[in-house]
Order: C-alpha cells, then structure tokens, then sequence
C-alpha cells in the first residue's frame, strides 16, 4: 500500500515504481502470475514479465515449476528475517521459550506462517546430546513440518485453498503429503502417532483433552512424556499471551 502521507518523488522512477508495487503484492497474495501482475499494475503482460525475470534473478521472487505462478523468494525472507530479529516481540517470547526449554529439556522452535511456507524465527536448543537443533532462518513448506501443519489447522478452508492452489504438492521426503486432498484430510485429525511428539512442540494452544487422543497412539517412553509436555506448553503459552496483551 502507497504511503499517502509521504510526499512523492519529484522525479519518480516509473520501472522502480512498478517494481516495488510489485512485491507488495505479495503480502496478500501467495502466488502471482503474469497476467495478474500486468492487470494490477496496468502494463502489459511482456513487461510484467519482465519485472518477475529481474525481481527472480536477484533472489525476490521464485516461480512455481506446475503453475508458472510467482512466490516470495530467499530475498525476501532474508530482509524480513533481518528485520523480525529486532521486534519486541521475539524479545518477548524468548525468556518464555528458554524457560520451557529448561522445563522440558527439548529443543523450542518459533515459527510463523509465510505465505504457503514456514518461517522459523527463534530457537532455543535442548542440552542434550541427541536433540532437534536450531532452524533459525529455515523456510520449508508448511505442510512439511510437524509445526506448519499446527499452524496450517487454525485455517479457514477457503484460506488453506488459496495457499495451495494446485491439487499436487511439492514432495520433500518420502512421507510428505503429496496432495491438497491429503494435506486437508491430515488436518481434520490428530496427526499420526510417530509425529506427535514435534506436533506437541508446536501446538502451545491444543487442549489437554486432545492430548489423551493422542496418548492413545503412542507407546514407548513418548508416551510418558505427552501429558508433560502438554501441560508445560499449556501454562507457558497462556503466560506468554497475557505477558503480550
């Protein structure tokens, strides 16, 4: 959105212009294509283009291979990840984030949702010697990680369509989902026995009656552990919220 308040340039570039008109709409919109991009900025589709092939070669925008479409790039979310580490509000959560680490003994991850992706944000690390490390600056498919697909679920429908447009998803490793049909069927149910642990990790939110579904599908010494960490993840993040309100 154009500052209104701000004077402007008495020499405006109209290529630069278009340019940053241009990766604005991003934040609303996941995925762009060339004709979307020529309607909303009023030039033709051959210069439209154009601004996406340059805005791809330096790292800003990257195109989907099935839809020929247009998403943010490792650009994007590097100026974005220089500027998300000096908000108030990561330094507000990291002293509750290192606290239920010392709790729980597990690494903690922050993460937000990134247009289709997540974004890890902050990490504390687990002391011991077999642990999930640090992802800080990692950007994956959200429906790749056991905490995207937490994140992913609080989604309306017509949302969770609109990140994933196309019926096929890009397959990461040999479980990933592969299909939109799948990915929403996974979300209307408690994720698989073998995922509930990094699921736990991500869910601060997930009701406690929840959580006995869940026990239910695990066994082993997870088991053990599941009503523990759902209760530390519980008071943690509802002292979080409120510190925050």
């Amino acid at each position: 959105m154009q500052n209104k308040q701000e004077k402007v340039p008495t020499y405006p570039i109209g290529s630069v212009n278009n340019a940053l008109r241009l990766l604005l709409m991003f934040r609303d919109h996941p995925l762009i294509r060339v004709s979307e991009a020529g309607v909303a900025l009023g030039v033709a589709a051959s210069t439209a283009h154009r601004l996406l092939a340059m805005l791809e070669y330096h790292g800003f925008v990257q195109q989907d291979e099935e839809t020929r479409g247009y998403r943010s790039g490792p650009a994007l979310v590097e100026i974005g990840l220089t500027a998300v580490r000096s908000i108030d509000v990561r330094s507000h959560l990291l002293p509750y984030m290192e606290r239920l680490c010392d709790e729980v003994d597990e690494t903690v991850q922050l993460m937000v949702l990134e247009g289709p992706d997540c974004l890890f944000l902050e990490a504390v690390e687990s002391r011991q010697v077999v642990r999930t490390s640090s992802r800080v600056g990692l950007r994956l498919p959200a429906y790749t990680v056991s905490g995207g697909k937490a994140l992913l679920a609080e989604l309306a429908p017509a949302r969770l369509r609109e990140l994933y447009p196309t019926s096929r998803l890009e397959v990461r490793t040999p479980r990933s989902v592969r299909t939109r049909t799948a990915l929403e069927a996974a979300l209307a149910r408690p994720v698989p026995a073998e995922d509930t642990s990094a699921y736990c990790q991500a869910r601060a939110r997930l009701p406690l009656e929840l959580l006995q579904e869940l026990i239910r599908r695990v066994g082993g010494s997870l088991q053990q552990r599941v009503p523990e960490l759902a209760e530390a993840l519980k008071r943690t993040a509802g002292e979080a919220a409120a510190g925050l309100a």
